[in-house]
C-alpha cells in the first residue's frame, strides 16, 4: 500500500465542464443559479472524502477572445454563473469538512476587499477556505472594469505577487491570541498583538490592520493556476497548491520537476506544494460504453461555439479560417500563455485541423482527457501519482452531477482498493487534508527570531 496518497478536488462548472453538457437531459435546466444542485455535488464530494470542491470564476458573461457574440452565448451555458464568496459561503453552512476554493482575480479586486473575505469565509468554515489565485486573462473581463484593453501579462503578474504580499500581511493584522476578551477588566484585546500594515507599494497602497481576526487557518490554502514563467514563479514563492493542465505524463513530469525545483530558492521543501493537474474522465463499464458516452458529447456540439472556446483559449479569432484546415501562424498571445502555448504544442504534434482542435479541448479545455473503465483510468492516475507527474487531481467531471456521481462510484473505490486515496478525512481543515502547515504570524515569528539571536 503506498503511504503517500492522492488528493482530490471536484471542480465545479455549472452545468460541468465538456462545452455542450448542458444539452444532456439528465443536466438540470436550471443549473447555473440552483443552489440545490451546488449542495448536492458539495455533499456527494465530502461522502467521497474529497480535500476540497473548487469553483472557478470569471467576471464577463463570456470568457472568449473579446467577448462572445450573443448568438454563440445562446448555444453554450457559459453566459450566467454564482458569485464564489456567496456560493461557498452557503455550502460551508451545509458541509462539514470538505474544503472550499474558490477563485478571485488579483486583475479586478483589491487586496483589502479579497483578505477580508477569505478571512470570513475561513471562519464560517471552520477552517476550510482556499484562494485560487488568477491574474485574469480574458478580455471581455477588462472591458467591465474601466480598461479598453487586457492589462500586459508581465504586468497582470507584478501585480498579483504585490497583491498577495499584502494579503498575506493584512491576515497577520492580529495575532492568535489577540482577543483576551476579560470581562472583568474589560479588556477586550492585546493593543500588544494588533500590527498595522502600513504597506506602500508600486501597485497598492494599504494601511490596515484587517478588521477580521487572524483567519483559522492562519492563511486560507492559496492555490495558483498559471504554468506560464510568471506564474511558475510566484507559484514557487507563494502557492500552496498548483492547478495546471497537461496532456502527456512526459509534460507533467516536466512540469512537476521545474516547479518543485524552484521551491529550494524560497527556503520551501517539495512536500509544501500540492502539484494538481486536471483530469476530465469519462466512465464505461467497458471501454466501448465509455467512448461512446465522450462520442455522445461531442457529437452535441455546435461548431461555433467549438471554434469560439478555442479562439479564446488560444488567445487569437479563428472564426474566418477553414474549419478543416491547419491552425494559421500565431503571435504570442496576451493572453493564457502557457495554454496557448500547450494547444500549439498539441497540434502540431498530432497535426490536427481546427476542428479537431476544438473537439479534443470542448470536454477538457486543454486538460487531461481520459475516456475508459474504472480500472483504466484508475491506471492512468496511478501512473501520474507515483512517477512524478502530480501529487493528485482536479476532477472535471463531463456533466454534473451524474459525471461525478459516476467518478465517486467507480473509480474512487478502485484508487481505494489500490491504496492511493483516504477512506476517511484525518483532519478538519483544508490544510490538513493537503498535510500543509500552518503558518505562523509574522510577527510573533520574527520575535521568536529575535529572542534566538
Amino acid at each position: 500500500m503506498s503511504q503517500r496518497q492522492l488528493s482530490l478536488n471536484a471542480f465545479i462548472l455549472p452545468t460541468g465542464h465538456h462545452i455542450a453538457a448542458w444539452r444532456r437531459t439528465d443536466v438540470p435546466e436550471h443549473a447555473n443559479h440552483d443552489i440545490k444542485k451546488y449542495i448536492r455535488i458539495a455533499q456527494s464530494a465530502e461522502a467521497a472524502k474529497f480535500d476540497a470542491v473548487f469553483v472557478s470564476d470569471s467576471v464577463a458573461a463570456a470568457s472568449g477572445n473579446g467577448g462572445s457574440s450573443l448568438e454563440e452565448l445562446s448555444l453554450t451555458a457559459r453566459g450566467t454563473r454564482l458569485e464564489p464568496f456567496t456560493l461557498l459561503a452557503a455550502l460551508a453552512a451545509v458541509t462539514e469538512r470538505i474544503g472550499l476554493i474558490g477563485t478571485v482575480s488579483t486583475s479586478y479586486n483589491e487586496p483589502y476587499h479579497l483578505a477580508r473575505k477569505f478571512a470570513s469565509l475561513d471562519w464560517i468554515s471552520r477552517g476550510r477556505a482556499g484562494w485560487n489565485l488568477v491574474t485574469s486573462s480574458a478580455p471581455a473581463e477588462a472591458l467591465n472594469f474601466n480598461q479598453d484593453q487586457l492589462p500586459p501579462h508581465e504586468e497582470r503578474y507584478q501585480r498579483a505577487e504585490e497583491f498577495v504580499d499584502v494579503v498575506q500581511g493584512l491576515w497577520d493584522s492580529w495575532e492568535d491570541d489577540a482577543f483576551v476578551r476579560d470581562k472583568a477588566s474589560g479588556q477586550f484585546f492585546d493593543p500588544g498583538k494588533l500590527h498595522v500594515l502600513n504597506h506602500k507599494g508600486r501597485h497598492f497602497q494599504v494601511r490596515g490592520p484587517l478588521n477580521v481576526a487572524r483567519p483559522p487557518q492562519g492563511y486560507p490554502v492559496l492555490v495558483q493556476a498559471g504554468s506560464s514563467e510568471p506564474g511558475r514563479e510566484i507559484a514557487a514563492r507563494t502557492a500552496e497548491a498548483i492547478f495546471t493542465a497537461h496532456q502527456t505524463l512526459e509534460s507533467a513530469q516536466a512540469f512537476y520537476a521545474d516547479v518543485k525545483g524552484r521551491l529550494a530558492r524560497y527556503g520551501r521543501r517539495p512536500e509544501e506544494l500540492k502539484i494538481l493537474p486536471g483530469i476530465f474522465p469519462v466512465v464505461g463499464s467497458t471501454e466501448e460504453e465509455a467512448q461512446a458516452r465522450y462520442r455522445g458529447l461531442q457529437e452535441l456540439i455546435d461548431p461555433r461555439v467549438g471554434v469560439n472556446l478555442l479562439s479564446g483559449l488560444i488567445g487569437a479569432d479563428l472564426s474566418g479560417y477553414d474549419l478543416d484546415g491547419p491552425l494559421p501562424e500565431l503571435a504570442a498571445t496576451n493572453q493564457n500563455k502557457s495554454r496557448q502555448a500547450l494547444l500549439l504544442d498539441l497540434a502540431r504534434r498530432e497535426q490536427l485541423s481546427i476542428r479537431e482542435l476544438y473537439l479534443r479541448i470542448a470536454g477538457a479545455r486543454g486538460h487531461w482527457t481520459v475516456v475508459g473503465t474504472p480500472a483504466q483510468i484508475a491506471d492512468r492516475i496511478q501512473q501520474w501519482f507515483e512517477h512524478g507527474a502530480a501529487d493528485g487531481f482536479n476532477v472535471l467531471a463531463p456533466w454534473l452531477p451524474g459525471g461525478l456521481d459516476e467518478f465517486i462510484a467507480q473509480v474512487v473505490p478502485e484508487l481505494r482498493r489500490r491504496g492511493l486515496f483516504r477512506e476517511e478525512y484525518s483532519g478538519a481543515t483544508l490544510r490538513e487534508h493537503f498535510g500543509l502547515a500552518r503558518p505562523e504570524n509574522r510577527y510573533v515569528l520574527q520575535r521568536q527570531q529575535d529572542v534566538a539571536v
